[in-house]
């Protein structure tokens, strides 16, 4: 986050007891989340002497690919904002961090370490490794709640609860986008596992539109020059039309690295060519945006597919608040990634949950008893406006071939106009139907 951060308590007069100034500040913290455009509608204080909850968040951190240090930073500033309110419904927070390292076998550890430390969910959370770390929690019964939907096994696995439609409503999203604006694509993604799924997901909303498939180019998900990249993706765009690049669109999704892709991009495309460019929210965000040159950088125009409402947004007011007040300035929290925007719902749901067994006289906090509530579902979890109401009963499900647990296929258009990341259009768009008719297999 850019700026120095007030400082929390704020200083009050020396009149007032140290102890009794704490005790406004966090009252005045939490009056203001209350009543405040944009609160949540459990956002009310609890009170009580209850068992602790502990749950982990995991995230990779200093690696040369992805890097999501925002989400465990999130998850901490939450616990931070929770406990100086009494908890949740009176039971204190305990956080657990893991640095999954963008690596299997550190994946397969945190999870472990959850299993090891009594975690009762886990909450959160980014891994590209589903498999490596499903198993340890499958065996223990411990919930993995809003993941940010980076592997296939967290919209196959039962005891994940997806709070987004992950890399494929992002996907299917953006290519439905462009039908609307370009007349052909192509589609600049990691030469990995991961990567290989991205063409059909992107081709299913381009033939919703009537669009011909993408073009596949494949590059280094850890690359530092994508000058070999930009040329192959202009031929091929240029190829499809007869040796033209107008009416073209190329979309690139590298995670961290999909800066250097645009940087090459900048230096070395044909400036005649037209060619219009785009990407999907976690790829690209604000401060990419700031780092390229803002409106007069590459990024200028840019169709962008988000999962949630622009950052700008007042219904992220809440989170803005606790970031405010309880991150102490850490500069890994950036309020417009998407990664601590998963977080900060996640957590949202984890603490409706929490509160509805609250209601219904359940004491001890339990792996179980979280699991039981999500698959009853009793009551529908309100984020705040920030994705529909959420449920993970059967009946929620959607018919979505090789992604069973989504239950949220909800995207945002969004494009970058004067340097900032807005709205392209009110409202979300739902791309379930999309993702229901795509065909798989190549």
């Amino acid at each position: 986050m850019t700026g120095r951060r007030r400082p929390f308590p704020r200083s009050f007069p020396r009149l007032i007891p140290p102890a009794t100034a704490s005790a406004v500040a966090c009252a005045a913290a939490v009056a203001s989340l209350v009543t405040g455009c944009g609160a949540l509608p459990w956002a009310s204080g609890d009170s009580g002497d209850k068992s602790p909850v502990t749950v982990m968040t995991w995230a990779p951190e200093g690696t040369k690919a992805t890097n999501m240090p925002g989400m465990p930073a999130m998850a901490q500033a939450y616990a931070r904002w929770v406990n100086s309110r009494g908890g949740l419904a009176g039971h204190p927070l305990t956080i657990l961090t893991c640095n999954e390292r963008n690596d299997s076998v550190a994946a397969a550890r945190c999870a472990q370490r959850a299993v090891d430390e009594g975690a009762v969910a886990v909450v959160g959370s980014y891994s590209q490794f589903g498999r490596s770390f499903i198993s340890p929690l499958e065996a223990k019964g411990i919930p993995f709640i809003g993941g940010y939907g980076a592997s296939d096994e967290e919209f196959a696995s039962p005891l994940s609860y997806p709070v987004n439609g992950g890399q494929a409503s992002l996907l299917a999203g953006n290519g439905r986008q462009l039908a609307a604006a370009c007349k052909r694509v192509a589609l600049v993604r990691p030469d990995t596992l991961q990567g290989d799924r991205m063409p059909e997901l992107l081709n299913s909303g381009l033939e919703s539109g009537g669009r011909d498939p993408a073009k596949d180019i494949r590059a280094p998900e850890d690359g530092t020059d994508y000058a070999d990249a930009v040329t192959r993706t202009l031929d091929g765009v240029r190829a499809a039309a007869g040796g033209t690049a107008a009416g073209g669109c190329v979309t690139a999704s590298l995670g961290d690295h999909t800066d250097a892709f645009f940087d090459s991009f900048r230096r070395l495309r044909d400036d005649r060519a037209k060619v219009r460019i785009s990407s999907v929210q976690g790829s690209v965000d604000q401060s990419l945006v700031n780092r390229t040159g803002g409106r007069s950088g590459p990024l200028e125009g840019a169709y962008l597919t988000g999962w949630y409402p622009v950052a700008s947004d007042a219904r992220w007011k809440p989170m803005r608040k606790v970031i405010t007040d309880f991150a102490f300035g850490d500069n890994r929290i950036d309020p417009a990634d998407q990664g601590v925007q998963t977080t900060w719902i996640a957590y949202t749901a984890l603490h409706a949950l929490v509160r509805q067994l609250d209601d219904e006289g359940v004491e001890d906090i339990t792996s179980h008893a979280l699991q039981t509530a999500l698959d009853r579902g009793g009551r529908a979890i309100d984020t705040g406006g920030l994705t529909p109401k959420l449920r993970w009963r059967a009946a929620d499900m959607l018919a979505v071939r090789d992604f069973p647990r989504i239950v949220n296929a909800m995207v945002t258009y969004q494009t970058v106009r004067d340097g900032r990341v807005v709205a392209a259009q009110d409202g979300f768009v739902n791309v379930t139907t999309t993702l229901e008719r795509r065909r798989t297999g190549g």
